[in-house]
C-alpha cells in the first residue's frame, strides 16, 4: 500500500514535467520558425506576372531550380499575367508575409503605377529582396534607313521630324519608355508604333513597315546576324556581351540615355528580415554560378545579384527617372 501511494505522488511530478518540456520544445520550434532557421516551411511560390515562355518565365524558372537546391525544399513558377502586373500584386499583397510567395518583377511594374490607377506603390507596399538580372536593348533600325550609325540617326531624325516611327510592345513599356528618353536627350520626334506584343512589331520591323526600335538581344540578334536589321548602339553604360562589337550610344556620340531593363524578386510587406536576407544570399549566389551566368550572358543579360536595401534604392531611381520621362514628354496611359 505504502509502494502504491508513493508511485502516486511520483506520477503527478513526472507528467507535469513531460508536459513543461513537450510545452518547452514546441516553444523552440517556434521561434526558430519565427527567426526564419526552418524556412521555408513548405514548398515556395514565385509569382510570374507574364505568361510561360518569355524571358522573365525563363529566368524565374532557372532561379527556381537554383534556390530549390540551396534550400532543399520546391519553388514553384506560378504564371499569373495580366493588368500589367496587377493579377500577380493583389495575390502578393495578400499572402502571408513569411516568405512562401515571392513574385519576380521588371521596370513594367514599376512604370505601369505611374501611368494608370493603382492602389499598389512597390517599394511602400512590398519589400524588396534582390535584382536578378541586368539587360540591355539594342538600337536596331531597318537596313532601308540612311543611318549607319547612331549619330547619323539623330541628325537624320532632326532633318526629317515626324517622319521615321519606331515601335514597342505598348505604351508604358520600358521599350516606349527608352525610345521616348532618347528622342528627350536628343532633341528629336518620331512616331511612337504600339503593339500588344514584339512578334507582330519584329514582323513589320523586319519588313520595312516599322523604321527602328530598341529590342531585347536575345530576339533581335539573329535578324542582326542575318542582315535584316542593322544594330547601332546598345543602352547600358557598358558594351553587352552578346553583341561586344556594338557601341553603346554614348560611345557612338548620343550621351544621355543610358538604360538597363532587369528582373528582380520581392516579398509580402512585412517579410522577416532574416528570411529576406537568405533568400536574396542564395540569389545572389545563383546568378553568380558560372553555369548560371553563361546561360545569362548567352540569352543578352547578365546577373545582378544585390542586397535588398540596393535593390530598393534601384527601384526608387527607376520610378523617378520614369516619372521625369513621363512628364517632360506628356505621355498619357490609354
Amino acid at each position: 500500500m505504502k509502494a502504491r501511494t508513493c508511485m502516486k505522488a511520483l506520477a503527478l511530478p513526472l507528467a507535469l514535467l513531460a508536459l513543461a518540456s513537450h510545452a518547452q520544445t514546441t516553444s523552440t520550434l517556434r521561434q526558430a520558425q519565427g527567426s526564419g532557421q526552418a524556412y521555408p516551411g513548405r514548398p515556395v511560390r514565385v509569382l510570374v506576372p507574364l505568361a510561360a515562355g518569355g524571358g522573365m518565365d525563363a529566368v524565374t524558372r532557372s532561379l527556381a531550380l537554383s534556390l530549390t537546391d540551396a534550400f532543399g525544399q520546391s519553388f514553384v513558377v506560378d504564371n499569373r499575367p495580366g493588368a500589367g502586373s496587377h493579377v500577380a500584386l493583389e495575390i502578393l499583397s495578400n499572402a502571408a508575409p513569411d516568405g512562401q510567395t515571392l513574385m519576380m518583377l521588371s521596370a513594367t511594374t514599376v512604370i505601369h503605377p505611374l501611368l494608370y490607377p493603382s492602389r499598389f506603390d512597390i517599394v511602400r507596399d512590398f519589400t524588396p529582396v534582390s535584382q536578378i538580372t541586368a539587360q540591355g536593348y539594342v538600337l536596331v533600325v531597318h537596313p532601308s534607313l540612311p543611318a549607319k550609325s547612331a549619330l547619323e540617326l539623330v541628325k537624320y531624325a532632326r532633318a526629317n521630324p515626324g517622319k521615321l516611327n519606331y515601335s514597342s510592345s505598348g505604351i508604358g513599356s520600358p521599350i516606349h519608355m527608352t525610345t521616348e528618353l532618347f528622342q528627350i536627350a536628343t532633341g528629336t520626334k518620331m512616331i511612337h508604333i504600339p503593339y500588344k506584343g514584339m512578334g507582330a512589331a519584329y514582323a513589320d520591323l523586319v519588313g520595312g513597315r516599322i523604321n527602328l526600335s530598341f529590342a531585347t538581344i536575345i530576339s533581335s540578334q539573329v535578324h542582326i546576324n542575318g542582315g535584316r536589321l542593322r544594330a547601332l548602339a546598345v543602352s547600358p553604360g557598358k558594351r553587352a556581351p552578346a553583341l561586344p562589337d556594338t557601341p553603346t550610344l554614348a560611345e557612338a556620340g548620343v550621351p544621355g540615355v543610358v538604360v538597363v531593363n532587369w528582373y528582380g524578386l520581392i516579398a509580402p510587406k512585412g517579410t522577416r528580415k532574416a528570411v529576406v536576407d537568405r533568400v536574396a544570399g542564395e540569389a545572389i549566389k545563383a546568378v553568380r554560378a558560372p553555369e548560371m551566368m553563361k546561360r545569362l550572358v548567352a540569352d543578352g543579360s547578365e546577373g545582378a545579384g544585390t542586397t535588398p536595401a540596393e535593390f530598393a534604392a534601384h527601384i526608387r531611381a527607376e520610378r523617378d527617372q520614369w516619372r521625369r520621362v513621363i512628364r517632360q514628354a506628356g505621355i498619357r496611359g490609354q
